[in-house]
């Protein structure tokens, strides 16, 4: 069976992915689908950095802004939605465009990963979840840390459920999350991916593009995006979201504006160390470096860059 053609654009947050997987979309006649896990959520448009009209320049992007945030949302659900998008884009004539950081969406979608849900513990759960509580999230996470370091780089300790989640597994069949993923590669996978990463290679100009980005978020209205957020309960699942936690102690009156923007700062660039921890490890990935070349003021010779890889690839 001819396997469905997918490009794929992958690397750390505001590396220019967006940006990208525009310029592909407009060369080869295509639609983005999103892999990003925040991006899914309504409302929260300037925290997870969602694409604006203007930046999407006409093409179709899906899933995005499509859930309420009080929703759970898991990798089943997104892989299962994602297929479809692929297929229906597809099935237009249109190229697939699969653009995203969340590695843990990008990975289970291409590598077919199959997820058995019958391996369960209430009683281990509750226990995990009252240590949360009395420890602290990156006590849960550290711990798993230790135990599977692969799982542990692919989740942010404030993802309190997938944390639980590691640890339960473990306990209960003593093997790795991680381990039990990889077995579930039962079948090929459907598709015939190109897989494009962005990335510096001084560090520092991927961290000063992200500490304006937080800059820009702020002047376009953050804090009060965080006030209409925690106005409403039960917004466990999307709580996640760097650039909302980090402004609770402000908005509660316990700790100032500059201190905790900075906090956004810190944990935007320690998810893009653990982004690019995880897609280093796949060799599929073919790396753009945006500091070299002048390819960041340079949009045309970018333009290039990206077309050479699909072209040179099999999927076309």
């Amino acid at each position: 069976m001819k396997k469905q053609p997918l490009v794929v654009v992958v690397g750390p947050t505001a590396s220019g992915k967006t940006a990208a997987g525009v310029i592909l979309a407009k060369e080869f006649g295509g639609e983005v689908v999103s892999a990003d896990s925040m991006q899914i959520y309504k409302s929260m448009s300037i925290s997870t950095a969602k694409p604006t009209k203007d930046e999407m320049q006409g093409i179709p992007h899906h899933l995005i802004d499509f859930l309420d945030s009080d929703t759970a949302f898991s990798v089943a659900d997104y892989v299962s939605l994602a297929r479809e998008k692929i297929s229906d884009t597809a099935g237009r004539g249109k190229l697939p465009i699969l653009v995203g950081g969340t590695g843990l969406y990008v990975n289970s979608l291409i590598d077919n990963i199959k997820f058995d849900d019958t391996c369960g513990n209430s009683e281990i759960r509750d226990r995990l979840y009252a240590e949360a509580q009395d420890k602290g999230n990156h006590y849960l996470w550290e711990r798993l840390l230790h135990i599977d370091p692969e799982t542990a780089f692919a989740v942010h300790e404030n993802n309190l459920s997938r944390v639980v989640r590691a640890l339960e597994v473990f306990e209960i069949t003593g093997e790795k999350l991680s381990v039990h993923k990889k077995n579930s590669r039962l079948e090929e996978s459907r598709y015939d991916v190109c897989m494009i990463g962005l990335n510096f290679h001084d560090r520092q100009l991927l961290y000063d593009r992200i500490n304006r980005r937080v800059d820009l978020m702020l002047l376009n209205g953050l804090v009060d995006e965080a006030k209409d957020f925690f106005s409403e309960e039960n917004r466990y699942t999307a709580n996640q979201a760097i650039g909302i936690k980090e402004l609770k102690p402000y908005l509660d009156g316990k700790d100032t504006l500059e201190n905790c923007v900075e906090k956004i700062k810190m944990e935007s660039r320690r998810y893009a160390k653990r982004q690019l921890t995880w897609f280093r490890r796949d060799g599929r990935i073919n790396w753009i470096y945006l500091d070299e070349d002048n390819l960041l003021s340079n949009p045309e010779e970018l333009t290039k860059n990206l077309k050479s890889i699909v072209v040179k690839s099999s999927v076309l």
